[in-house]
């Protein structure tokens, strides 16, 4: 039988699986989000999608996955602030390389009790870096994550020593931010003359985005400073809306075999000592930090699904750009092949040459049939003059397409380059040229149509009543007269053109009408100027890829942020439900303060000040018991959210000898 108590923490894992199984979801979701068109604001969405992704797998994705995975401390600070000093004499031996040589920090050091070795083992956290344990720090190269043991760390607990995040060196800038970003805890050092520095309140401000737990240590503090520095620090804290961190002092002492006093380091050692001690504020510490994550995740994730709709808008827009000129591009040729612009100059020369001159025009005035007479008469004994026609249909049609193609290019060109989408595009490494064969192109479509021509008039004359006639005329005449009839108005024409042209297409529509009657004629014409368009819209088409081709490959016309939304849904209502249970499971099986069995192990300064007698005999990290918690943030076990001191921590003065 299945206890309450089993029950209910049966509830609570399966509300943990489904977090789970959503923020991998996400993660799955977030991976399709591109921004390859550079839209303004496209270089944020580009490292706001890689800050989401390092967040879920170095940091949510992990801790979900193991939340009773000790609680990680991450010591980071700019350049010179102490932060391996700080580490080294909390444990109370050098772990981490200290100097004046920058930076010192090149592998970060991660320093765990022994009981807690194989939660860092392998790649539950910070799964892209390699493990080597061992004293000699460049052991697997720059950016191995070096694992050191230490009885010295409270169980359930680990510090890790971080690079400089504003190194000189690009990679440990980048690895410091990455370290940052996989924390519960931020133990950001800073000093009494760097405090103010951009880049450290940048991640600041980072960090309050995203309801990161911070503490901040403000090292090398000559005395005599404490109060005026102290209150700016307060003052900027809460500007920025830190003003719930705690801040612990570190005053400015001589090193001793690279260690601090362990008086100096006191305030440190007890705060992290009080919080290392109590599974219950630790626990506090890593639900706050994780739901702070997911809260940040779900606005950033809103953004990129923006931006999705956003690429994909773009893409459209772009492609309607190159549409709009390749179909005007198109119009202006059907125009041209039909309003009579074709009939003029040397395709009307040569018409003529066809179907000869004055007698013809006469002749149109006569019966159609003494019209067909003397056409067949005209012809006998003459060199055949259709290739003439055939050629200067294809040269006059050439000439058409390609002048249309280049001005559609041309628009189109224009059209992107107005555009921050479609310039990046044509500024990059493959934007769209002309096409090299486009003329040769062009000449065999329009050869091919002829031939479409042909066959038509050679098709429609195979009854055995047309085919005498046919016969008579020749099927080249015959399409030739069919050809001219596609482009028979005169819209295009003025004066005597008008006259001219309008006689020689009103002649071969009154030939094949006697050759094949008034309806197949129209259907001949209507066939024919149909796959005119076919062809002049593939090679019209086919330029119109150069453009879009680029687009195909982004792949941005697929790009949608419904996907995204819909998983950021699941992930809050799966973080709802997982914190409900989680409060559930917390009320049934007894909430408040609770200690690790055993031994209390704290760090070294540990209550060497104030309270040294109370954890004399204890093990561990040195210095607690000297500061205390400013702030109402991470706090001591008796009381889960901090509480302020009885004075503000600038104006304590250390009393008591120092520890060993």
């Amino acid at each position: 039988m299945v206890t309450q108590d089993e029950g209910v923490a049966a509830s609570a894992e399966q509300a943990a699986a489904a977090l789970v199984a959503s923020l991998v979801g996400l993660r799955a979701a977030a991976g399709e989000v591109r921004a390859p068109l550079d839209l303004p604001d496209a270089e944020r969405v580009r490292t706001e999608r890689a800050e989401v992704l390092d967040q879920l797998d170095d940091y949510l994705l992990p801790r979900v996955r193991a939340i009773g995975a000790p609680l990680l401390v991450v010591v980071g600070g700019s350049t010179g602030a102490g932060k391996s000093t700080l580490v080294n004499s909390l444990l109370g031996e050098v772990v981490s390389a200290a100097g004046v040589l920058r930076p010192t920090t090149r592998a970060p050091v991660l320093v765990h009790h022994p009981l807690d070795a194989d939660w860092f083992r392998g790649d539950r956290v910070l799964p892209g870096l390699a493990r080597v344990t061992g004293p000699d720090a460049s052991a697997g190269g720059a950016g191995a994550l070096r694992l050191v043991a230490s009885a010295a760390v409270p169980s359930g607990m680990a510090l890790l020593d971080a690079p400089d995040i504003d190194s000189v060196v690009r990679e440990n800038r980048r690895l410091a931010a990455q370290l940052l970003g996989a924390a519960d805890l931020w133990l950001f050092v800073t000093t009494a003359a760097r405090y103010a520095d951009a880049v450290p309140w940048d991640l600041l401000l980072t960090a309050a985005r995203r309801r990161t737990e911070i503490a901040l240590v403000l090292d090398r503090v000559d005395p005599g400073t404490e109060g005026p520095v102290g209150t700016h620090l307060a003052q900027m804290l809460a500007e920025h809306g830190l003003a719930r961190a705690p801040v612990l002092l570190v005053a400015e002492a001589p090193v001793t075999d690279g260690l601090l006093p362990a008086s100096v380091v006191a305030p440190v050692a007890d705060w992290l000592t009080a919080l290392g001690g109590d599974a219950v504020a630790r626990a506090a510490a890593i639900a706050r930090t994780r739901d702070g994550a997911i809260a940040d995740l779900l606005v950033r994730s809103a953004v990129l699904a923006d931006a999705a709709d956003a690429q994909r808008a773009a893409d459209g827009r772009l492609r309607a750009m190159v549409t709009a000129g390749y179909d005007d591009a198109l119009a202006t040729v059907l125009r041209a092949t039909s309003d009579g612009t074709m009939l003029r100059g040397e395709v009307l020369a040569r018409w003529q040459d066809v179907v000869g001159t004055g007698e013809f025009f006469r002749a149109m005035e006569s019966r159609v049939g003494r019209a067909r007479d003397r056409l067949v008469a005209a012809m006998r004994g003459r060199r055949p003059p259709e290739p003439e026609l055939a050629a200067a249909i294809g040269h006059g049609l050439e000439a058409v397409v390609l002048d249309a193609a280049g001005e559609a290019a041309d628009r189109a060109e224009t059209a992107w380059r107005a555009d921050p989408a479609g310039a990046g595009l044509l500024a990059g490494p493959q934007p769209p040229s002309g096409s090299a064969d486009l003329r040769t192109q062009v000449a065999a479509e329009i050869r091919a149509w002829q031939s479409d021509v042909l066959a038509l008039v050679g098709e429609e004359g195979a009854g055995k009543r047309a085919t005498a006639r046919v016969l008579s005329f020749g099927v080249n005449g015959l399409g030739a007269a069919l050809m001219v009839v596609v482009f028979a108005s005169t819209g295009g024409l003025t004066g005597a053109e008008i006259g001219i042209a309008g006689g020689s297409a009103l002649l071969a529509q009154r030939l094949l009408e006697a050759v094949f009657g008034d309806d197949a004629v129209r259907q001949l014409t209507r066939t024919a100027a149909d796959r005119l368009t076919v062809r002049v819209r593939d090679v019209l088409d086919g330029q119109a890829r150069r453009f879009t081709v680029q687009l195909d490959v982004l792949g941005t016309a697929q790009a949608s942020g419904e996907a995204l939304r819909a998983a950021a849904d699941r992930v809050a209502g799966a973080a709802r439900d997982a914190a409900a249970a989680a409060a559930s499971a917390t009320a049934d099986l007894g909430g408040g303060p609770s200690a690790e069995p055993g031994e209390p192990v704290v760090l070294r300064g540990t209550g060497a000040v104030r309270g040294a007698g109370a954890l004399r005999g204890t093990t561990g990290l040195r210095g607690a018991g000297a500061g205390g918690l400013r702030g109402a943030g991470l706090a001591a076990p008796d009381d889960a959210r901090g509480a302020l001191p009885a004075r503000p921590w600038w104006r304590r003065r250390p009393r008591g000898p120092e520890a060993p």
